[in-house]
């Protein structure tokens, strides 16, 4: 699915968010985080990769939201056009671990009970090819 300029990929427990196609990580650094909506989350995440690092040339923000148990894994980075800075995982890292930044970012994507289980039933079930029901889906 494209929304504006964006590309949001979803299948086997992820979703990325890429500005391009593939998406490509030059650069990629990793947290976990609680259990939140995953495009919101993705979005947030890269609106505050992208304010930190907009001044390397080239540079594509990607981000990945995995579904790990009870937590997620949120990979942060993207495509370079050209040579990859040396401190730009460092400062990727930085608002990865900003806890300023993470509260808000977990606010914005907060699960409702609905959601939580919309969002687990929608990224889970991509792992799996059994339980499909083309009823229940589109009404036939």
């Amino acid at each position: 699915m494209k929304r504006g300029n964006w590309h949001i990929l979803q299948g086997r427990g992820a979703l990325t968010v890429a500005r391009q196609l593939p998406p490509r990580f030059d650069v990629a650094v990793s947290s976990a985080l609680p259990l939140a909506d995953p495009l919101r989350l993705a979005q947030q995440v890269r609106q505050d990769i992208w304010r930190a690092v907009q001044r390397v040339r080239g540079f594509s923000p990607v981000v990945t939201v995995e579904v790990h148990g009870e937590a997620l894994r949120v990979t942060a980075g993207g495509r370079v056009a050209g040579r990859v800075p040396g401190n730009l995982a460092s400062e990727i890292r930085a608002v990865l671990e900003d806890g300023e930044k993470r509260r808000r970012w977990l606010r914005h994507a907060r699960l409702s009970a609905k959601g939580s289980l919309r969002m687990q039933s929608e990224v889970i079930s991509h792992n799996s090819v059994s339980g499909f029901d083309k009823e229940a889906e589109t009404g036939q």
